[in-house]
């Protein structure tokens, strides 16, 4: 094996959206921020109601009746929002492309302010553009963590970070692709152009077009990787308060989210083909979209 193969395969073992064994990047970025509220916990004491939490064994997995298959949408979206606030609070520099800059590509004909790229976005404005979005285009909770995973397979594949000047544009495009793939019922650039009114669909085709370069046309999101990044939010939910009453999770949801990867597998070998031809156009998702491999 040559060294470039060996240096791309460490790559790839080391980015969670492709490789169930690395951490996923917004658990880590969260931890500064838990580590202080744990000391702020410890010398305040310990809340009487975190003693009785249910923890998983490892005979049972303890999850709430939104289940890995089945997840809470508003819960979910919560969690991802809160995801997507750690990678912009967090950050480690400011590296951005212009497709994504919101600045010089405007979701809105509203005036985007002077300071836009040194104001850091609260959770809650987040979650309400993304709650928006999901709840006008009834996308599913599943496609919230798919969105997730391809947030963070671009933040890796292009080297680049999710910051003010851009986060707008890096989510909406991660929503778009994640529910074309993903979601049972397609959505089509054009609908989003319903939603979010002064934006162009020729804006919307380039920046998916964008998206999908730099992902290398990886869409594919393997079960394990997906059910780590479910696991991975409900830490995260954990460790900011959000409680959520727990069942255990079954033997046959276990298998059949197992089952998943194969499906998507099988179907994404049509969509690396057409990619290597130039007449792929980011449409063309919607025709060869994972059908039968809905989770549920």
């Amino acid at each position: 094996m040559g060294h470039m193969q060996q240096v791309l395969n460490l790559a790839v073992e080391s980015n969670p959206s492709d490789h169930a064994r690395a951490s996923t990047i917004f658990l880590s970025k969260s931890q500064t921020d838990v580590r202080d509220k744990r000391k702020s916990n410890h010398i305040n004491h310990v809340s009487p109601g975190l003693l009785s939490k249910k923890y998983s064994s490892c005979s049972t997995i303890f999850i709430d009746d939104s289940t890995v298959s089945q997840p809470n949408l508003k819960s979910t979206i919560k969690c991802v929002t809160l995801a997507i606030y750690y990678h912009i609070k967090n950050r480690d520099s400011d590296r951005s492309l212009d497709i994504f800059d919101e600045k010089k590509h405007p979701l809105s004909r509203e005036h985007v302010p002077d300071d836009y790229s040194r104001t850091d976005p609260e959770h809650k404005l987040i979650y309400r553009f993304v709650r928006t979005l999901f709840s006008a285009a009834q996308l599913t909770a599943e496609c919230a963590i798919v969105t997730l995973v391809y947030l963070e397979r671009l933040l890796t594949y292009a080297e680049m970070d999710i910051c003010p000047c851009n986060w707008k544009r890096i989510v909406l495009g991660a929503i778009l692709l994640a529910s074309k793939v993903w979601d049972d019922q397609a959505v089509w650039n054009v609908d989003y152009c319903q939603i979010l009114k002064d934006i162009t669909v020729e804006d919307m085709n380039e920046m998916e077009r964008h998206f999908l370069e730099l992902l290398q046309f990886n869409i594919n999101v393997p079960a394990s990787v997906y059910a780590k990044y479910y696991f991975d939010l409900r830490s995260l939910a954990d460790d900011n308060n959000l409680s959520f009453p727990l069942e255990p999770l079954s033997n046959e949801r276990a298998q059949k989210l197992e089952a998943i990867s194969r499906l998507c597998e099988d179907k994404y070998k049509d969509l690396s083909r057409a990619a290597m031809r130039r007449s792929f156009s980011a449409d063309n998702l919607v025709g060869i979209r994972r059908s039968n491999a809905v989770l549920s």
